[in-house]
This record gives C-alpha cells, sequence and structure tokens, in this order.
C-alpha cells in the first residue's frame, strides 16, 4: 500500500497543464500539503489557482486539459491525470466555486449524495449525516427545503456538507466567499476552521480574500500568471509589505501593477 510521504497528505511537482494541447496555463506548479493543516492558495483572477484544483481532482479532461508534466501524488500514491471519480474514491474531494448545489433536490438529499462513493457502512455514513448538520446549524432548520431556493450562505454550506459526506481526507475548496456578506464569510471561515480540527479533514484552501485565508490557514502559496511566485508561512506573509501591496492593488501614484512587478521594482533599485 502506498503512504504518505515526508508528512505530506499532497505533493504537487512542477506541473504543467495544457488545454486544447495548446494553451499552456499551469507553468511548473509545486507545492506540498501536510495531513491535518490547512494551506491557502492566492491569486487573482486568472492566476491559474482554479486549474491547479482540477489538475489534482482529475477535473481537467472535461475540458480538454491535461497535465503534460510533472506529477501529482496523495498520499504517495502517483494520481496524475487520473479520472475524477478515482480521485474522489482515493480521499480528495474539491467543492467549485459558484455553489453548484442540486437545485431540484432538498437540502437533506444533495447532503446525502456526497455519500454516494463510500463503502464504509450505513451505520457511519448515518452518524456523518448527523454531524453535518451539528456543523451547518442552519441547514438544520429547512432540511426540506429546495435547494435552488437557498440563500448564497446556505448553498455554500450544502456544498461543503456534501463534499464531506464522502469522507475525504483533503478537502479543497474553491473561492468559499465569493460573492457572500461579510458575516456570512466569517461563518464559512469559522466553519473551515471546525472542520479541520473536529474531522481531522486537511483543507486546501483556493481564495482572493486574502486576509481571511491567511488568518486561518498555516501555509500560504501566491500564484500569479500560471506560477507560484512566493510561499512562506501564513503568519509571515500576512506581514509581508509586498504582500500587503500587492493585494491593496494600488501603487502610490494610483495605478495598478502586479506582483512581479513589486518584485522587480525593488530588485532594479538595490542596484540604482
Amino acid at each position: 500500500m502506498e503512504t504518505k510521504e515526508n508528512g505530506h497528505l499532497l505533493e504537487v511537482n512542477n506541473i504543467e497543464v495544457v488545454y486544447h494541447d495548446i494553451v499552456q496555463v499551469l507553468r511548473g506548479v509545486s507545492l506540498k500539503v501536510s495531513e491535518g493543516g490547512i494551506v491557502a492558495l492566492l491569486g487573482t483572477n486568472g492566476a491559474g489557482k482554479t486549474t491547479t484544483l482540477r489538475a489534482i481532482s482529475g477535473l481537467l479532461k472535461p475540458e480538454n486539459g491535461f497535465i503534460r508534466d510533472g506529477y501529482v501524488k496523495l498520499r504517495g500514491q502517483d494520481i496524475t491525470n487520473l479520472l475524477g471519480t478515482q480521485v474522489v474514491k482515493l480521499g480528495a474531494v474539491m467543492v467549485p466555486e459558484e455553489r453548484r448545489v442540486f437545485k431540484h433536490l432538498t437540502v437533506d438529499e444533495n447532503i446525502w449524495a456526497g455519500s454516494i462513493t463510500r463503502k464504509d457502512g450505513a451505520q457511519k455514513i448515518r452518524e456523518d449525516h448527523e454531524l453535518m448538520y451539528r456543523h451547518f446549524p442552519r441547514l438544520s432548520n429547512i432540511p426540506n427545503r429546495l435547494a435552488g431556493y437557498c440563500s448564497g450562505g446556505e448553498q455554500q454550506m450544502i456544498v461543503i456538507a456534501r463534499a464531506l459526506m464522502g469522507a475525504p481526507k483533503l478537502l479543497m475548496l474553491d473561492e468559499p466567499s465569493l460573492g457572500l456578506a461579510p458575516l456570512l464569510v466569517r461563518e464559512i471561515f469559522d466553519n473551515i476552521v471546525e472542520i479541520n480540527k473536529d474531522l481531522n479533514t486537511t483543507i486546501l484552501l483556493v481564495e482572493q480574500n486574502a486576509k481571511v485565508a491567511l488568518e486561518i490557514s498555516q501555509y500560504a502559496y501566491i500564484m500569479e500568471t500560471g506560477k507560484i511566485v512566493l510561499e512562506g508561512p501564513s503568519r509571515e506573509l500576512k506581514d509581508n509589505p509586498d504582500v500587503k501591496e500587492f493585494y491593496m492593488g494600488l501603487t502610490q501614484s494610483g495605478g495598478r501593477k502586479s506582483f512581479k512587478e513589486v518584485k522587480a521594482y525593488k530588485r532594479r533599485k538595490r542596484w540604482m
């Protein structure tokens, strides 16, 4: 049996992702996620964050994409270019952005749907089903409501609960705060922390809300134009002036610039 290597549940090594055999989206992306931790993957729109999650999750093929170089390992097992159904069975589940609930099913039916691949017995599945309502008490008040009529925050809770019903070792969340009010964002992220601690679920979090993501994660990577441009412990990145400037998005002159431009300017300045 394959086992995780050096305490890393997930290892992504120097992957290149290509769509339609032509368009290269990821260029040598490497990252590691330690078991039991929360790792954040940050960056602006178009940086390659979602493509990275799809590469790990086996969801590239439906969009004519594939990993051309490098590898992805889960618990030491090579999962490069495996189909998504196989990756789920091996213990990695992705929650896509835009809260993709089954709109014509009830909240409860949506949650039960997440257990379809499990083989560990009805009793354990029932226990986990009850646990979902304890982690998301809002949902316990509306189990019979059609998911399509739920609020954005409730739908986000539904898709996370549905993913957790698959009993994943690795939960990947793509922009869970997208389009939510600040109070709901805080509630969702508090739930993520509780899930990580109580269920011992390792989490890879893709987020544009850098402030909140760096608060709850232990380690973080920053992506830009298909590459990792910075990584380190979250507490250090949170205080990094370059990171602050990048995510503020404005220079003193009022123009927008990228993280790479910030670093290039500082390198030039040292030679002046």
